[in-house]
Protein backbone atom coordinates (compact mmCIF):
# COMPACT_ATOMS: atom_id res chain seq x y z
CA UNK A 1 0.00 0.00 0.00
CA UNK A 2 1.22 3.44 -0.36
CA UNK A 3 1.60 5.86 2.18
CA UNK A 4 -0.21 8.77 1.94
CA UNK A 5 1.13 12.09 3.15
CA UNK A 6 -0.88 13.83 5.75
CA UNK A 7 -0.52 16.74 4.29
CA UNK A 8 -1.96 16.13 1.16
CA UNK A 9 -4.86 14.20 3.29
CA UNK A 10 -5.42 18.29 5.00
CA UNK A 11 -5.20 19.98 1.83
CA UNK A 12 -8.04 17.86 0.48
CA UNK A 13 -11.16 19.45 -0.34
CA UNK A 14 -12.06 23.12 1.32
CA UNK A 15 -8.88 24.77 2.18
CA UNK A 16 -9.26 26.15 6.02
CA UNK A 17 -10.24 29.28 6.77
CA UNK A 18 -7.33 31.07 8.44
CA UNK A 19 -9.68 33.93 10.10
CA UNK A 20 -12.51 31.76 11.46
CA UNK A 21 -13.33 32.18 15.35
CA UNK A 22 -14.43 29.25 17.03
CA UNK A 23 -17.80 29.62 18.92
CA UNK A 24 -16.35 29.22 21.81
CA UNK A 25 -14.35 32.36 21.35
CA UNK A 26 -17.45 34.77 20.85
CA UNK A 27 -18.93 36.87 23.51
CA UNK A 28 -21.20 35.21 25.70
CA UNK A 29 -23.90 37.41 27.56
CA UNK A 30 -24.92 35.60 31.00
CA UNK A 31 -28.42 36.82 32.46
CA UNK A 32 -30.16 36.36 35.62
CA UNK A 33 -34.00 35.65 35.61
CA UNK A 34 -34.51 38.62 37.09
CA UNK A 35 -32.27 40.78 35.09
CA UNK A 36 -33.96 39.39 31.29
CA UNK A 37 -37.72 40.29 32.86
CA UNK A 38 -36.54 43.74 33.51
CA UNK A 39 -34.78 44.20 30.21
CA UNK A 40 -38.03 42.36 28.72
CA UNK A 41 -40.97 44.72 30.69
CA UNK A 42 -38.68 47.75 29.24
CA UNK A 43 -39.32 46.40 25.59
CA UNK A 44 -42.75 46.32 26.02
CA UNK A 45 -44.22 48.82 28.58
CA UNK A 46 -44.89 51.60 26.22
CA UNK A 47 -47.02 48.52 24.06
CA UNK A 48 -49.03 47.76 27.21
CA UNK A 49 -49.35 51.43 27.78
CA UNK A 50 -50.89 51.86 23.81
CA UNK A 51 -52.78 49.44 24.44
CA UNK A 52 -54.24 50.51 27.54
CA UNK A 53 -55.00 54.02 26.03
CA UNK A 54 -56.42 52.50 22.66
CA UNK A 55 -58.64 50.23 25.09
CA UNK A 56 -59.65 53.56 27.54
CA UNK A 57 -60.43 55.31 23.68
CA UNK A 58 -62.61 52.80 22.77
CA UNK A 59 -64.49 52.63 25.87
CA UNK A 60 -65.33 56.10 25.24
CA UNK A 61 -66.49 55.87 22.31
CA UNK A 62 -68.69 53.05 22.69
CA UNK A 63 -70.25 55.24 25.20
CA UNK A 64 -70.80 58.17 22.66
CA UNK A 65 -72.39 55.51 20.50
CA UNK A 66 -74.70 54.76 23.28
CA UNK A 67 -75.67 58.01 23.69
CA UNK A 68 -75.87 59.37 19.84
CA UNK A 69 -78.06 55.89 18.96
CA UNK A 70 -80.33 56.98 22.16
CA UNK A 71 -80.48 60.32 20.71
CA UNK A 72 -81.83 59.28 17.34
CA UNK A 73 -84.19 57.14 18.56
CA UNK A 74 -85.52 60.52 20.27
CA UNK A 75 -85.10 62.43 17.25
CA UNK A 76 -86.67 59.46 15.40
CA UNK A 77 -89.94 59.22 18.03
CA UNK A 78 -90.04 63.25 17.92
CA UNK A 79 -90.13 63.24 14.27
CA UNK A 80 -93.05 60.76 13.82
CA UNK A 81 -94.95 62.60 16.27
CA UNK A 82 -94.28 65.75 14.51
CA UNK A 83 -95.52 64.36 11.10
CA UNK A 84 -98.61 62.78 13.01
CA UNK A 85 -99.48 66.38 14.37
CA UNK A 86 -98.99 67.82 10.86
CA UNK A 87 -101.13 65.44 9.34
CA UNK A 88 -103.53 66.15 11.98
CA UNK A 89 -103.39 69.94 11.43
CA UNK A 90 -103.94 69.10 7.36
CA UNK A 91 -107.13 67.37 8.01
CA UNK A 92 -108.47 69.96 10.56
CA UNK A 93 -107.53 72.47 8.15
CA UNK A 94 -109.34 70.64 5.10
CA UNK A 95 -112.96 71.75 4.34
CA UNK A 96 -115.92 70.22 5.60
CA UNK A 97 -118.00 69.24 3.04
CA UNK A 98 -121.73 69.44 4.61
CA UNK A 99 -124.31 66.74 3.62
CA UNK A 100 -127.69 66.96 2.59
CA UNK A 101 -128.38 65.98 6.33
CA UNK A 102 -126.23 68.23 7.67
CA UNK A 103 -127.87 71.07 5.66
CA UNK A 104 -131.22 70.25 6.56
CA UNK A 105 -130.79 70.01 10.09
CA UNK A 106 -128.81 73.54 10.16
CA UNK A 107 -132.02 74.91 8.47
CA UNK A 108 -133.48 73.64 11.14
CA UNK A 109 -130.98 75.31 14.24
CA UNK A 110 -131.80 78.09 12.84
CA UNK A 111 -135.33 77.89 12.58
CA UNK A 112 -135.35 76.95 15.89
CA UNK A 113 -133.02 80.21 17.38
CA UNK A 114 -134.65 82.28 15.50
CA UNK A 115 -138.07 81.04 17.61
CA UNK A 116 -136.34 81.46 20.80
CA UNK A 117 -135.09 84.57 19.94
CA UNK A 118 -131.81 84.17 18.40
CA UNK A 119 -130.09 82.51 21.80
CA UNK A 120 -130.21 79.23 22.84
CA UNK A 121 -128.66 76.66 25.12
CA UNK A 122 -126.53 74.68 23.09
CA UNK A 123 -127.76 71.26 25.95
CA UNK A 124 -131.51 72.18 24.97
CA UNK A 125 -130.92 72.31 21.63
CA UNK A 126 -128.75 69.33 21.57
CA UNK A 127 -131.93 67.40 23.53
CA UNK A 128 -134.71 69.01 21.21
CA UNK A 129 -133.12 67.93 17.90
CA UNK A 130 -132.28 64.28 19.63
CA UNK A 131 -128.55 64.60 18.56
CA UNK A 132 -125.49 62.89 20.52
CA UNK A 133 -122.92 65.33 22.05
CA UNK A 134 -120.14 65.09 19.13
CA UNK A 135 -122.93 64.74 16.12
CA UNK A 136 -124.28 68.38 17.88
CA UNK A 137 -120.47 70.04 18.33
CA UNK A 138 -119.92 68.83 14.30
CA UNK A 139 -123.35 70.45 12.60
CA UNK A 140 -122.63 73.47 15.27
CA UNK A 141 -119.07 73.77 13.83
CA UNK A 142 -120.45 73.58 10.42
CA UNK A 143 -123.17 76.50 11.40
CA UNK A 144 -119.57 78.74 11.80
CA UNK A 145 -121.04 81.73 9.73
CA UNK A 146 -124.81 81.26 10.59
CA UNK A 147 -124.42 81.03 15.10
CA UNK A 148 -121.78 81.38 17.67
CA UNK A 149 -121.08 79.96 21.24
CA UNK A 150 -120.42 82.01 24.51
CA UNK A 151 -120.22 81.08 27.48
CA UNK A 152 -123.62 81.45 29.84
CA UNK A 153 -123.22 83.69 32.17
CA UNK A 154 -125.25 82.35 35.29
CA UNK A 155 -123.29 79.04 34.48
CA UNK A 156 -120.00 79.41 33.16
CA UNK A 157 -120.22 75.11 32.59
CA UNK A 158 -122.68 75.84 29.89
CA UNK A 159 -122.47 77.44 26.55
CA UNK A 160 -125.49 79.41 24.87
CA UNK A 161 -126.09 79.53 20.87
CA UNK A 162 -126.50 82.92 19.45
CA UNK A 163 -127.83 83.29 16.34
CA UNK A 164 -125.37 85.81 14.43
CA UNK A 165 -126.94 88.60 12.76
CA UNK A 166 -127.38 88.74 9.37
CA UNK A 167 -127.94 91.23 6.00
CA UNK A 168 -131.34 92.33 5.21
CA UNK A 169 -132.02 92.32 1.34
CA UNK A 170 -135.39 93.83 -0.40
CA UNK A 171 -136.63 92.07 -3.15
CA UNK A 172 -138.12 94.00 -6.16
CA UNK A 173 -141.54 93.25 -4.22
CA UNK A 174 -140.68 95.47 -1.32
CA UNK A 175 -140.32 92.00 1.00
CA UNK A 176 -137.62 92.07 3.30
CA UNK A 177 -135.92 88.58 4.26
CA UNK A 178 -132.81 87.40 5.89
CA UNK A 179 -129.89 86.14 3.76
Amino acid sequence: MEVVDTAQINSFGIPPKTNFVSPSEEAVFILTASQLQAIISQAIQPLQDDVSQLRATVERQDEKIVALQATATLQEENSLIQLRLINDLREAAKPREITKTQENRIKILRALLAARGGKMLTKDARQIMKMDKGAFSRLVDAMGEYVETKKYSLNKRQTVLILKPRSIVVDNDQRLTLD
